[in-house]
């Protein structure tokens, strides 16, 4: 199993800490030392998680002209910012490449989806439904946001990624990763307007940061050791790991706790924020060209919820 290609999608609209400076208070010096961030972007108006999702999966599919979006057989969603929980972001991509009769599935486990995401794609490249699939992972995170919680309003930013993965290998350039029928529909008829639900509803609130925060370090940790273990690799073979943009203070105590440089750490949280399950892939895409053979990559992920996960690739 392949990652043939990434790509990334940003909203042009920088939110600087001045902003919330101005808004309640809180100081740029005083953000960046507990989070790391100076600055986020966020979804301009018409813009959501569904438009997003859409936009980086055009990206990537134009960075793969060998794989037309026709030979995409299987479409996995992965967000906790909907923009509608039926006409879901995979169906919004579904019917964007007008693939049809093809799975669809979506997929919220806070930000851990991108790692279950793929799994979901690991499973039906086992069983033998799919060989080419398309993984999204979008967040609209201010379109739920509330900017005067001075808690966590100033910690959210929006984005999308979108990966290729292959059941082959198809060029030197991909990582490698270590019945029922079912059929999505969206190009057909009115699937995108018949039946919509919209939650957009209430702010993010997050009363219990200290909790998160202790065991984000604790399990992403541990779960970059297991992997490694499994796989009869030590911390200092790792080239690259991304870790889940939370907060800069978190992936500091992982690299504290795993003896791993900064320099080794992938981070974008300074000019992102936090974007939810989309920031490790969009790390990702920021990593693709650096990559060399022989390079490890890890992964590893911490959502709310909570749930936590690593992936191991390398670059043969």
């Amino acid at each position: 199993m392949y990652i043939h290609q990434v790509a990334a999608y940003l909203p042009s609209a920088v939110v600087t800490n001045e902003h919330f400076t101005r808004l309640n208070g809180l100081s740029h010096e005083w953000i960046i030392e507990r989070t790391g961030i100076r600055e986020r972007r966020k979804a301009a108006v018409g813009e959501n998680t569904n438009t997003m999702a859409i936009e980086a999966t055009n990206r990537v599919l134009a960075a793969s002209p060998e794989i037309p979006a026709s030979s995409i057989d299987l479409i996995v969603g992965g967000t906790y910012t909907p923009h509608d929980t039926i006409f879901t972001m995979a169906h919004a991509v579904q019917h964007a490449i007008g693939v049809t009769d093809i799975p669809v599935v979506s997929i919220s486990s806070a930000c851990s989806s991108l790692l279950n995401a793929i799994e979901i794609v690991e499973g039906y490249f086992a069983l033998g439904k799919a060989s080419r699939a398309l993984v999204v992972v979008s967040e609209h995170n201010t379109a739920y946001n509330n900017e005067d919680d001075t808690v966590a309003g100033h910690l959210w930013g929006d984005g999308a990624a979108a990966l290729i993965i292959t059941k082959e290998r198809l060029a030197p350039t991909d990582l490698r990763m270590r019945d029922l029928i079912t059929g999505g529909a969206a190009p057909v008829g009115k699937a995108s307007i018949a039946v919509t639900l919209k939650p957009v509803e209430r702010g993010i609130v997050m009363p219990f940061g200290k909790d998160v925060f202790i065991h984000a370090c604790q399990y992403m940790a541990r779960v970059t050791r297991d992997i490694l273990e499994r796989n009869q690799l030590e911390v200092s073979d790792v080239s690259y790991l991304i870790p889940h943009q939370a907060n800069l203070r978190i992936t500091k105590n992982v690299l504290q706790q795993l003896g791993l440089p900064e320099e080794r750490a992938v981070s974008n949280i300074d000019f992102l924020g936090n974007t939810g399950c989309a920031g490790a892939a969009i790390g990702l895409a920021d990593t693709w060209n650096q990559l060399q053979a022989g390079d490890h990559v890890v992964i590893t992920v911490f959502g709310g919820g909570y749930s936590y996960g690593a992936m191991l690739l390398d670059r043969e």
